[in-house]
């Protein structure tokens, strides 16, 4: 059976394909420009891109072949800002996450922390008011960024108008009314780089990801920056999963069928930002995150200083394909549920993200 993947790197978007057991680049899009996001085809072969231009913005195109062409489209758009409103400029400087719900409404989440919404295929965009106006926003704020921003959007599979999103830094929030009505969804996480007396405020958590699981959606986990968290009611509390190993990084999977079963990305915290000892490795707990396996099969030992974006790991539908891309521009595979891997591309351009 034939599979299909793409990476969003800082010079183009790369497709991948995989037909006989081994991975291969069967085509290259917008070579030489940022490509942050890509939302992956639906069955009709539509997708999305969004590019990082610098000086001419940000710019959206989309596939209707599932990515042989490319047209562009608009870019979700901030209203023109009050005078003397507090809070980062309201100006986009970045897509950082999309996802498809499952009515076939397409969600952009961006820094400066604006949710936006397109139900035309991203022909056109509206911004989230009802979120961007609470008054918990202003508490929000930048992580590895000057300003807040959405990178995690988590629709639920099978409640209509209902998704998470996690914001760094502004905690969880979700919505059960297609984003009408938001309410904080980070209890029981602790943001330890606040004062001690603040550190379990939901307001400012950092959650790097949140990820659901398709077949069990009330389980949700977030690589946070200050550990790994496990939610099994749907965000209502969250339980801190602590290992011998290190919790800190950015990346997390969650199994679409097994609600007890994840893969995180170690790496040393804060300022440095590079694979223990480093050595890179991916940790897999299969019990709710009770304890973690250290998988090295296939990776680099020695003089590794990957780091693993956010969305730079990515799980298919069966559970036992993950692929993984680094800031170094390394590209590895697993076909075993990350018991073991290959090397697939060793020389691409930074990878932003990696979708099945």
């Amino acid at each position: 059976m034939s599979q299909r993947a793409w990476v969003a790197t800082r010079k183009g978007l790369f497709e991948l394909s995989r037909s006989s057991g081994a991975w291969e680049i069967v085509n290259v899009s917008f070579l030489a420009e940022p490509v942050s996001q890509v939302l992956p085809p639906d069955a009709s072969g539509h997708m999305l891109a969004a590019l990082n231009l610098g000086h001419f913005g940000v710019k959206v195109h989309a596939s209707k072949d599932f990515g042989k062409t490319w047209t562009e489209v608009a870019a979700p758009a901030y209203p023109a800002q009050p005078e003397g409103a507090d809070g980062p400029a309201w100006k986009l400087i970045q897509i950082w996450s999309m996802e498809r719900d499952r009515d076939g409404v397409i969600w952009a989440g961006t820094n400066p922390g604006g949710l936006f919404k397109s139900t035309d295929g991203g022909a056109s965009w509206q911004l989230n008011e009802n979120l961007w106006h609470r008054k918990e926003r202003l508490g929000w704020f930048g992580g590895g960024y000057d300003s807040p921003g959405i990178h995690s959007i988590c629709p639920h599979p099978t409640q209509a108008g209902e998704m998470l999103l996690g914001i760094s830094c502004g905690g969880a929030w979700r919505t059960v009314d297609g984003g009408t009505d938001w309410h904080l969804r980070a209890k029981g996480m602790r943001a330890d780089f606040m004062p001690p007396e603040q550190a379990g405020e939901e307001n400012t958590q950092d959650p790097h990801l949140v990820v659901r699981c398709a077949a069990e959606p009330d389980v949700l986990w977030t690589q946070h920056h200050c550990g790994i968290w496990r939610s099994a009611d749907n965000g209502l509390s969250w339980h801190e999963c602590k290992g011998d190993f290190t919790t800190f990084g950015f990346a997390v999977a969650a199994h679409p069928k097994d609600g007890k079963t994840a893969w995180f990305v170690p790496a040393v915290k804060d300022e440095k930002r590079v694979p223990v000892d480093a050595a890179l490795c991916v940790t897999r707990t299969r019990d709710g995150g009770k304890s973690f396996e250290v998988l090295r099969k296939g990776l680099p030992q020695k003089n590794v200083y990957d780091l693993i974006y956010r969305h730079g790991l990515s799980v298919d539908p069966s559970g036992q394909h993950l692929l993984m891309g680094s800031t170094t521009g390394n590209l590895w595979a697993s076909a075993d549920a990350g018991d073991s891997w290959q090397s697939v591309a060793p020389n691409l351009p930074p990878i932003y993200a990696v979708k099945f």
